[in-house]
């Protein structure tokens, strides 16, 4: 299912970045390297945030309750929204405001070979859980493109693991430069440069987690090709005449609302009707296995 697959990417996420942060920080207090210290701050704020990640996920999974009615499943969306926060602020401007310190009063870095240590275990456990998250997204993502996959996407957590992981492995390309370059030249500036660089790619990344939760929580539609198979579905029912308007929204990854006004024969009886409802109902839950609460109004169709 694809909640395990994302639980799965999160979990394995989230074990890596816990080794890495301890060994960032290690090696930040030992070489002085504002980079390093910025990669340190980056995983904790990534480990935060895939917590966040599975406590919404834990969450999402109540049943519904006078006050909720269709259960809590958009608090994996709520949470996910929170961890745009966090990589924003606790990772991206953090590092701006260490990159800028560290240009401004650069300074040599003490063993430097230690830094280049971390930082290239790092990168093969964060390769190693980007590959996790490729491996979960490519199950469900079908033919379409990353940047459609991101965007299109109605499950929060293989998005935010994804763009996580990948702007951690460039963020360690870039800490790998500055500190290369600070040895090469003996200038610590160019480590503020790649801390700078490193801040820009976070805030970055945050602010297309941020847009794109946002407009899951305001409510999303299903995808154009669920759109199509829901209304074929329909007109598929014996008694449904045409599909007068159809309506969609996600209430959380796996579960979808529909709404539709379908036409019926105006000579049709009240049980024909219900009996054409039931079987409508069945083909699309069938079509759309996310299709969780689905309300039809029959009507007769009038042209405009």
């Amino acid at each position: 299912m694809a909640t395990e697959g994302s639980t799965r990417a999160v979990v394995t996420a989230l074990s890596a970045n816990l080794a890495i942060g301890v060994s960032k920080f290690v090696a930040a207090a030992v070489t002085g390297s504002a980079s390093m210290l910025a990669e340190g701050v980056h995983s904790v704020a990534d480990s935060t945030n895939q917590v966040l990640l599975l406590v919404g996920g834990r969450r999402a999974k109540r049943p519904a309750s006078a006050l909720h009615p269709f259960g809590y499943a958009r608090e994996r969306y709520v949470y996910a929204f929170l961890v745009a926060i966090i990589l924003f602020s606790l990772g991206g401007l953090y590092a701006v405001y260490e990159g800028y310190h560290k240009i401004v009063d650069p300074h040599p870095l003490e063993s430097p070979l230690v830094a280049v240590i971390v930082l290239l275990i790092a990168a093969v456990l964060e390769g190693y859980a980007l590959r996790t998250a490729v491996g979960e997204a490519n199950r469900v993502r079908g033919k379409r493109s990353w940047f459609r996959f991101i965007v299109r996407s109605r499950n929060p957590e293989l998005p935010v693991i994804l763009l996580e992981d990948s702007g951690a492995l460039l963020g360690l390309l870039f800490a790998l430069l500055g500190v290369s370059l600070s040895v090469a030249t003996g200038n610590g500036i160019y480590d503020g440069v790649s801390t700078l660089l490193i801040g820009v790619l976070l805030v970055s990344v945050a602010v297309v987690l941020a847009v794109e939760t946002k407009s899951l929580i305001i409510g999303e539609s299903a995808v154009p090709e669920q759109l199509t198979a829901i209304e074929k579905a329909l007109v598929s029912s014996p008694g449904v005449l045409r599909v007068i308007h159809l309506r969609t929204m996600h209430l959380g990854p796996d579960e979808l609302l529909l709404a539709a006004k379908i036409a019926v024969g105006e000579h049709d009886e009240g049980r024909d009707i219900a009996a054409t409802i039931d079987d409508a109902e069945a083909r699309v839950r069938a079509a759309v296995p996310t299709a969780k609460v689905i309300y039809l109004e029959p009507d007769i169709y009038r042209p405009a």
